[in-house]
């Protein structure tokens, strides 16, 4: 991605609001507390300046060497503690994954949920098409989640899409977070499938074949893998996904709120850090994504900021929330 500009802000059609986040544009005469959230906020230069700034600062102490090597080989250890502590008390179900994704929605429904991208993102090349049509992924029947956790992805899909045909396998890195999926009282082995799986070791073993699933879906989870991984990981999700198959992405992004709270010392590598529990996390740019995918074999087809404000009127604080959303076909 370029750098965080004011020209990344989503324009979207306003006839196509977006249920659960709303479509509410702050301006320059609103009451910025009249509302818990606003959306495809644009940054001026000096707002920017000041997160590269804390960026900046909070990237100048290192963690150990001890630190970094502890991290990355006890890194299931941290997941499984994570889950242990909150279960599925912590999540809840991602209320805005069709809108966002109407890809994963029901056929018959479909062509309803799907929010036309009208404005490329300045960072973009003009020849990138942004498919608003759905017509070719109707067979979409072999769907795969990485890193599933306890399940806020999966249970939405099996329960919202009735499709007779539609299989589920789904991926954690934490054996514990597999065991809370299995465990709940939605989960269909008739209808899906969950295992453990380490994406970045060298080889897989899943209960599929190469070149066979429809939709591989990979949110919030390509963060909290070393950088230096990544590749491995994108090149298996060519090697498992169809020709034509589609990769839906929705990650942290550059300048987010989580990355400028960060103090010092909890800095891994550039960008990437470890939170208080010991799991990690990256902040991506447009092209730190772009390059991934375009380099494994994949044509782009959505790369987008969404920014967002979101604010606690109670204690009257505003907070700066950026993720990159991004959808990546297979090349036959």
């Amino acid at each position: 991605m370029a750098e965080s500009t004011a020209s990344d802000a989503i324009t979207e059609d306003t006839s196509n609001k977006r249920p659960q986040f709303g479509n509410r544009t702050l301006g320059e005469d609103d009451n910025v507390f009249q509302h818990n959230a606003w959306d495809n906020v644009v940054w001026d230069k000096e707002q920017e300046k000041v997160a590269q700034h804390k960026v900046e600062e909070n990237s100048t102490v290192l963690a150990s060497e001890e630190e970094i090597a502890k991290y990355e080989s006890e890194a299931d250890k941290y997941w499984d503690k994570f889950y242990g502590i909150h279960q599925n008390r912590f999540f809840k179900d991602r209320h805005w994954l069709f809108t966002e994704f109407p890809e994963l929605a029901p056929n018959d429904v479909k062509q309803d949920k799907c929010r036309p991208i009208r404005v490329l993102p300045e960072s973009q090349s003009d020849d990138v098409v942004q498919e608003n049509s759905l017509e070719s992924i109707k067979s979409s029947h072999r769907i795969f989640e990485i890193g599933c956790g306890v399940g806020n992805t999966v249970f939405p899909l099996l329960l919202y899409n009735n499709d007779p045909d539609l299989f589920v396998y789904c991926c954690d890195f934490s054996p514990l977070a597999i065991d809370i999926l299995r465990q709940s009282k939605e989960y269909d082995e008739n209808r899906c499938k969950a295992f453990v799986l380490d994406a970045t070791q060298e080889d897989w073993n899943p209960p599929f074949e190469e070149n066979s699933l429809d939709i591989i879906i990979i949110i919030f989870v390509l963060s909290s893998i070393n950088p230096d991984k990544m590749k491995h990981v994108v090149k298996q999700i060519h090697r498992y996904l169809k020709p034509g198959g589609l990769v839906l992405f929705r990650d942290y992004g550059r300048y987010d709120l989580a990355q400028l709270r960060f103090k010092k010392g909890r800095c891994l590598a550039e960008n990437f850090y470890v939170r208080g529990d010991g799991t990690r996390v990256y902040f991506f740019t447009q092209d730190d994504i772009r390059d991934l995918f375009i380099g494994c074999g994949f044509s782009e087809v959505q790369n987008l900021v969404d920014r967002r404000l979101q604010v606690n009127r109670g204690r009257q604080l505003q907070m700066y929330r950026v993720w990159v959303q991004c959808k990546y076909r297979k090349l036959p």
